[in-house]
């Protein structure tokens, strides 16, 4: 269908420590839990509230999979980029069919970002398969601390 798009954009944070799995053709997987929030306050009572929402993301680029790997843990604060995806597979136990809605990282136009400024030692925390970059990337939190030099 011409003129359709499959995008989702996330920035949570991470629920558990990224899992690593092996594939049957040697390429490793990571399977990471994104939580994502909203508050309000609602009008009747005047309580805030809060709803959160879990989102399971897959990456099977290879390059996004070592980085998650060695850097990203759980409670990170990460952007992740990906399309949505739906797969269907047999319950063994009852015979069912089952289905699980994932945001896949693979391709071309699937990015990653580490939020959080711990340890980058003021390198970029971009990482993306096609190197394309957020607006303000290259600010991290180390290098924003412009409010010191405002005379007020």
């Amino acid at each position: 269908m011409a003129g359709s798009l499959n995008k989702v954009q996330l920035i949570g944070r991470l629920g558990a420590d990224p899992e690593i799995k092996q594939m049957v053709n040697g390429k490793n997987v990571a399977r990471l839990s994104i939580a994502t929030s909203q508050s309000w306050k609602d009008k009747s009572s005047g309580e805030k509230k809060e709803k959160t929402e879990w989102h399971r993301v897959v990456i099977f680029n290879e390059g996004l999979v070592n980085v998650v790997q060695q850097y990203v843990k759980k409670g990170a604060n990460v952007y992740v980029e990906g399309q949505l995806s739906t797969r269907k597979w047999k319950d063994e136990s009852t015979g069912q069919d089952k289905y699980s809605t994932e945001i896949v990282l693979q391709g071309y136009n699937s990015s990653l970002t580490m939020l959080d400024s711990r340890g980058n030692n003021g390198n970029s925390n971009l990482v993306s398969e096609n190197k394309s970059s957020l607006p303000n990337d290259n600010l991290n939190q180390e290098n924003s601390d412009l409010d010191d030099e405002i005379p007020f």
